[in-house]
């Protein structure tokens, strides 16, 4: 019974052997990223506003909201990383997808395998003909059995590698949901404290257009004007006093999607506005790198770079199938039955032990125009990926000029609208003084309230759109997924709640979820074998 077991061990250290040796073949193409068309520079790069030195700009990209130099700002962002239950499901995922990663890794061992048991009592008629045996018989065995389908052509290690691809693409979509995440949450502040100065800017006027109405009401009732000045006066203060209303409720809905983001139930943002109600003041000059930056630092552009690396692998995964399966089934076990002078104590010596080992091959010759045309749908996916991928670059350099423009232009904007708000307010002093002194009529006080709030208005929105402008830029360029390096994907409460719920092994320590997974197979090294299954 020992020669027979180490001859059957022999037989599988000169099968992994093989496998070994045949290991190097890695069917398939490696996967080359897509060339794509980048700019050379922004736009703006020459406006004051802008430094495009790359070093300074990578350094500001990592808290790029600090910028803004508001403890509120900063607070809140703090607590949406921690508390956003969009980037906890996106945790999750990555969880998730390390967990295929682990399946893909064990289908490079034995793929089936069984350990096994039975007994049975069988009887048999005594009227059947030709019968030896003495009406009844009891048999009883043990075994085990493996089937390994060998890597020969290198199509499990293409699984492997498309798996891998798969989790490191799924850590990317993390970074980008948390990229999407922290411009949402300072473009949400930012809407606030704008429609908040708004709201201050609406209700002072709606004071000043009190004091011009009172004024036209003494002079009717003195017979210097007629009744006309009074319902101007009235017109022009209904409708500064209608605009609070529509304010009040974009700002009431503004906090409440701000509570979501943060993870709360809405109607509790006040308390955490708590600070100066003023618009974040972008700093005067804003660091921007240049466009090649994107291709490192956007994480929806890693993304759709790693999702066309996956399918690339794909392809050589279906290639194999055109190939022969090489298999190897082993079987050993005893069986013992009490037929004749056998005992079913023999199922535990030596004469009842049997084996059985050797290889298998499979070839699917007559199915090769399912498995050609399964091989071009896979390139087709793959095609679609690519031009995906340069689609991507091409997207997110549109979306940093659109926000360096905004923050360029709104900037002059603002400019010009303080120069034009400091002139209407001028004006309407000396338009009220006119008009007590009956050298001007009312509709010059009407025209010069209505050009004050406009101007106020204008700027405060301008002054806002300076924020959001910076804001998208730094969006656009990729900044502040780096907040969660040296951090884990999910709470740790969360954890722990999955780990009393399942056993996940070491499949949660921080060293298994990096973004980089050492020592699987990739284009850059298609010789690298796992290591052992993860348990």
């Amino acid at each position: 019974m020992l020669r027979t077991f180490s001859t059957l061990c022999r037989s599988l250290f000169l099968v992994c052997g093989l496998g070994g040796a045949l290991a190097g073949c890695m069917i398939g193409p490696d996967f080359v990223r897509p060339p794509t068309k980048l700019a050379g520079q922004w736009t703006d790069a020459g406006d004051a506003s802008l430094d495009p030195t790359r070093g300074n700009a990578v350094d500001q990209h990592r808290d790029w909201w600090r910028v803004f130099q508001d403890p509120v700002l900063t607070r809140l962002v703090e607590t949406a990383y921690q508390q956003n239950l969009t980037l906890l499901a996106a945790g999750v995922r990555v969880l998730e997808a390390r967990a295929q990663l682990g399946v893909a890794l064990g289908e490079f061992w034995p793929q089936q395998q069984a350990v096994s048991a039975a007994y049975s009592y069988n009887h048999v008629p005594l009227t059947l003909p030709g019968n030896l045996i003495n009406g009844s018989y009891q048999q009883a065995l043990f075994g085990a059995q493996a089937t390994w389908e060998l890597d020969v052509w290198g199509k499990i290690r293409r699984g492997i590698e498309s798996a891998d691809d798969v989790f490191l693409a799924s850590v990317a979509t993390y970074d980008s949901v948390l990229v999407t995440l922290l411009g949402d949450v300072a473009s949400l502040y930012v809407r606030i404290r704008t429609l908040e100065v708004q709201l201050r800017i609406a209700q002072e006027n709606v004071v000043r257009q009190e004091v011009a109405l009172k004024i036209a009401n003494n002079r009717f009732r003195g017979g210097v004007v007629s009744k006309r000045d009074v319902y101007q006066a009235e017109n022009v203060l209904g409708q500064t006093r209608s605009s609070i209303p529509s304010l009040t409720i974009g700002l009431r809905q503004a906090k409440n999607a701000l509570c979501v983001l943060l993870g709360r139930p809405p109607g509790g943002a006040d308390e955490l506005l708590v600070g100066p109600a003023r618009i974040p003041v972008a700093p005067q000059q804003a660091s921007v790198g240049i466009p090649a930056d994107l291709l490192r630092r956007r994480p929806d552009v890693r993304r759709a770079e790693l999702d066309a690396a996956a399918q690339s692998a794909e392809i050589g995964f279906a290639k194999a199938d055109l190939l022969p399966a090489f298999t190897l089934i082993g079987n050993v076990g005893t069986v013992a039955s009490d037929i004749g002078t056998g005992s079913l104590g023999d199922v535990f010596t030596g004469p009842s032990f049997r084996q059985s080992i050797g290889p298998a091959v499979q070839w699917n010759i007559l199915n090769y125009g399912q498995i050609t045309n399964n091989v071009r749908v896979q390139d087709a996916k793959l095609q679609a990926l690519l031009v995906e991928y340069q689609n991507q670059v091409l997207g997110a350099q549109r979306e940093v000029e659109d926000g360096l423009v905004t923050f360029v232009k709104s900037r002059e904007q603002s400019h010009y609208l303080a120069q034009s708000t400091v002139a209407a307010e001028g004006a309407l002093v000396i338009a009220l003084n006119q008009y007590k002194q009956g050298t001007a009529d009312f509709t010059t006080v009407l025209t010069a309230e209505q050009n004050l709030y406009q101007a106020q208005n204008d700027l405060a929105v301008a002054q806002g759109n300076i924020s959001l402008g910076l804001i998208a830029a730094y969006r656009a360029l990729g900044g502040g997924w780096q907040i969660r390096e040296d951090n884990d994907f999910v709470p740790e409460g969360v954890r722990r709640e999955m780990e009393e719920r399942t056993n996940w092994g070491g499949l949660l320590s921080p060293e298994l979820l990096t973004p980089e997974t050492p020592g699987l197979p990739g284009p850059e090294d298609s010789r690298a074998l796992p290591g052992l299954p993860e348990w």
